[in-house]
């Protein structure tokens, strides 16, 4: 356990536990865990990357679990679309689990993710033609490069089939969100199962942390699969991953 959950611990379990809360709706009401949002908070506030990708994926699981739920009620997930992605992003995400990247490497790489998450949140995306269905070899290798890169980085990867799913005119708003959400639950959960070895490394009061995702999580996917969409709110967020992702980038 790093000095850092130590030093400070009261001010330390109030900033991200709140920060982990409120990333959790503005993640959820879009379909996604918000691994990004841990990553650059816990970015912020130099914790180990053998605590945070661990710790993400996590987090992950349990607000995915509950989009999933809230979405697929409601009416917003399509198996045709699911599927042809994770058949190939569920093992190359267990690949990137098992590799651990010079911590260099590590922190560029994690840059350029969570700036590449700050445009996505911070732009609103919508199809703009008719729905078509996924080119099936497309889909696979997308889904193949997602999962690997989930896997190396601590995310689940919906942050970047979102998009795809959108400017590719594959589906609706609300369906990309709850197949994403699906999407990043089985890539976080074979992100765990190849770096399992590090969950021994989880902070002792991880479970405070997977409480405040939940009920985060749960908040912001019934708002997201009724009626929820702030943009606004999402590119505050934005400007605080972009803020991280220069940061471990440069620094």
């Amino acid at each position: 356990m790093p000095p850092l959950l130590f030093a400070g611990m009261e001010t330390y379990s109030v900033l991200i536990i709140s920060a982990i809360f409120l990333i959790a709706i503005l993640y959820s009401s879009v379909g996604h865990g918000g691994a990004s949002g841990y990553l650059a908070v816990m970015a912020l506030l130099a914790v180990t990357p053998e605590i945070t990708r661990p710790t993400a994926l996590v987090l992950n699981v349990f607000v995915a679990t509950i989009g999933t739920i809230q979405f697929y009620r409601a009416g917003y997930f399509s198996w045709r679309i699911f599927l042809p992605f994770a058949i190939t992003s569920i093992p190359f995400a267990f690949v990137g689990g098992m590799i651990t990247l010079p911590l260099p490497a590590y922190k560029i790489v994690l840059g350029a993710v969570l700036i590449l998450a700050a445009l996505r949140l911070a732009w609103n995306l919508k199809p703009d033609a008719k729905i078509e269905e996924p080119d099936i070899i497309f889909a696979l290798m997308i889904g193949g490069f997602i999962g690997l890169l989930s896997g190396l980085v601590g995310v689940g990867g919906g942050i970047f089939l979102t998009p795809v799913l959108l400017l590719m005119n594959w589906a609706e708003t609300k369906t990309a969100a709850g197949v994403s959400a699906m999407f990043i639950l089985v890539n976080s959960i074979s992100g765990l199962a190849g770096n399992y070895s590090q969950l021994i490394e989880l902070p002792s009061n991880v479970w405070i942390w997977v409480a405040a995702a939940v009920l985060g999580g749960v908040i912001g996917s019934t708002l997201g699969a009724k009626r929820f969409d702030s943009l606004t709110l999402r590119r505050v967020l934005a400007l605080v991953l972009v803020f991280a992702g220069v940061k471990l980038v440069l620094i």
